[in-house]
Formats: C-alpha cells, structure tokens, sequence
C-alpha cells in the first residue's frame, strides 16, 4: 500500500531528543525551543516565534491577543479545517464564513469587502496547500476598516507572497498574527507541534505571558522582574523540549526536504496535465503573486461521482487517495447558526477536490501510471 502521506524522518530527531534529556530541562522553553524559534526569526523576518503544542493552540493564542469578545464577528473560509473557526468560537465570536475563490480554494479575497460589519474584528486567511491568499487586498481591507489579519499559515511553512511593490514576503509575516502546524502531515514535522508568529510588535510582551499561562515567568527568566505571579488569562500552550528537539532536526534539513517534494510536485503536474485536460479535471492552480512549497498536490474532479471513481481505482491498485474538507457553513455544529448564504465554490472543492499521496520517498511515477493507465 501507498499511504496518502509518510513521515520522513532526517536520521538526527532521537539523537537530539537524547540531547535535550540529558540537559535535564525537558519541560519546554529550553535549548531547542529556541533554536527553532531563533530559526524562523531571522529566516523569514518574524518579530517574535512561539513554539506551542499545536497549530490550533497557536490560533487560540492569537483569538485572545486580539481580544475576541462574544458577539465579535471573524471572517474566514468555510473550506478550511475546524481548528480556525475553533479558536474565535471559544471566545464567543460569530463567524461569518466566506467563498473560496473560483480558480482554488483560497479565501476570496474580492468579496470580503461585503461581508465587513461594525462588528467585524479580524479577517483569517487560510493559506491552503501553501499557496498565498491575495494578500494585499486582504491586508488594504484590514487597514481601511482598523482589522486584525490572522494568517492560518498551518500548510505555508517557506511559501512565499509576492506583493504589489514586487517585494517577496514570507507567508505568516504579514498579518498582525500568524499560526503555523508541525503535525506530522506537514513538510516539516514534530508529531504534533505549532508555532505563534507575531508581526505586532504590540502583542510581544502579553503573547508570553499567555503562552506561560497567564504568568510573567518569561520575564522572571530574562531578569526583567523580581519575581513572577498570575497576571493575565492563558493556558498550557508551551510544549516540551522533546518537541523541540525534534522539530530543530528537520529544520537542519528543511531546504532538502523542500526540494524532493517539489521534484515530486513538478513531476505530478508535468505527467498529469494532458490526462487531467482530457478528462474535464483541474489541477492546482498557483497565482502570480504566489509561490509552491509543494506541501499538496491535488486534483478538482468535474463531480463526486468522478472522484469516487478515481478514489476508486488507486485504492485498487494499493494508493490511498483522500478528499478534504467538508464546508463548515453545513457543518451540524454552525449550519443553523450560518446566515444562510450560499457558498458554491466552497462546496465544488468539498465535493469534488481530492488529494494524491506526496511524501519525501513516494515513487510518484507509480500513483500516475495507475491514474492514466
């Protein structure tokens, strides 16, 4: 069997998870909490990196920095995974969900001028498959009407935005927030793992304390305090140097694992596109101001009776395919609480887009024989 996705592992992840035990700090915010923090830092321009134990952990750091009340309104695509309505639900929001774009499943970033209210407090790009939402209509709009951007950057490690002024902008650096995943399905893993990416400089000092549990512990450590106490809400979003340790391996090799998945990635769409052309299906389509960090390859069925077929006929040959999102307007959770919209763009990917396996050693000449044969 050809799994849908298989953790690649660099060879260094036990090694420096024996490392970390034997400093005797395995408890978080140690040696390789801030290597991999430091790391992104200075790569891609991030004022302020916390590692936390989940993506979802780092979107609900964000819900609280922004200080989500209940009635708060958050606009977000309906096609993205529930972690992003989540963390704004949590915190009383109403969630105004918005229309995937025609030519993929990014937020549509012309018609969230429309869904704007005196109630509107942030607008959550999701940043699907690696590829940038249009990121300076979003961030205009945000300007205009005094907003907080979130970027739900779970898929975006190392993709790129290229603005309007021609200057290229690391995916996760250019709203206020941004929340990164390590899950193992990610390009870069840490079994489970995420990162808080703060842009404002405004959010520094409190985002610490939230992701100390409400304590001024960070600031104890750094000798900016006597003595540390309780001074705001927050939770245990801090994970372990085991974590760490393991993800700061596969950032030594993240350049590497990059270009294999693209080679992969370029491989499927070179040998795909006059089948895919021929039998009414699109491939991933990949705008002008955006780059490919190859974290997905997927395909848009012309209906779900066709990608039940293809589903289908991998299977038979041992290759696991897979669907993604089902639309959250029509969720049993948020269906009666949705403003009763249509969102049809939203609900062709959920029906029709399906994924191919694409993993550090997959034989993709395999999956495409089986598709075209």
């Amino acid at each position: 069997m050809i799994p849908f996705n298989k953790p690649y592992l660099t060879g260094k992840e036990t090694e420096y998870i024996h490392d970390a035990v034997n400093t005797g700090k395995i408890s978080g915010n140690g040696k390789y909490t801030k290597l991999c923090q430091t790391f992104f830092e200075e790569r891609y321009g991030f004022k302020k990196c916390l590692l936390t134990t989940s993506c979802t952990d780092a979107l609900e750091m964000a819900a609280i920095l922004i200080n989500i009340q209940p009635g708060d309104e958050v606009i977000i695509p309906s096609y993205t995974f529930v972690s992003t309505a989540n963390a704004f639900v949590l915190r009383g929001a109403k969630i105004i969900f918005a229309d995937s774009c025609e030519e993929n499943p990014n937020i549509d970033a012309q018609i969230l001028e429309g869904l704007i209210t005196s109630k509107t407090k942030a607008i959550v790009p999701v940043h699907y498959a690696g590829i940038a939402c249009d990121m300076d209509t979003i961030m205009d709009l945000a300007k205009k009407y005094n907003l907080y951007v979130i970027e739900d950057a779970a898929q975006a490690i190392d993709s790129f935005f290229i603005g309007k002024d021609g200057v290229k902008k690391a995916l996760g650096s250019i709203g206020h927030l941004a929340a990164f995943s390590f899950h193992e399905t990610k390009n870069i893993i840490s079994g489970e793992g995420g990162m808080l990416a703060i842009n404002d400089n405004q959010f520094v000092s409190r985002a610490e304390i939230i992701w100390e549990k409400g304590t001024n512990r960070s600031a104890f450590f750094k000798g900016e305090v006597d003595k540390y106490g309780w001074v705001d809400i927050g939770s245990s979003f801090l994970p372990s140097e085991i974590i760490a340790a393991f993800l700061w391996a596969q950032l030594e090799n993240l350049d590497t694992i990059h270009a294999k998945r693209k080679e992969i990635w370029d491989n499927y769409f070179i040998k795909l596109k006059d089948w895919a052309n021929s039998n009414d299906i699109k491939l991933a389509f990949i705008p002008s101001f955006a780059t490919n960090n190859a974290h997905m390859f997927f395909l848009i069925c012309n209906s779900t009776e066709q990608r039940a077929a293809l589903i289908l006929k991998l299977r038979e040959s041992n290759i696991l395919s897979v669907f993604h999102y089902l639309s959250l307007h029509t969720s049993p959770y948020y269906t009666e609480k949705h403003d009763g919209r249509l969102l049809p763009e939203t609900d062709r990917y959920s029906e029709c887009l399906l994924r191919l396996p694409l993993f550090f050693e997959l034989e993709s000449d395999i999956v495409i024989e089986s598709l075209v044969s």
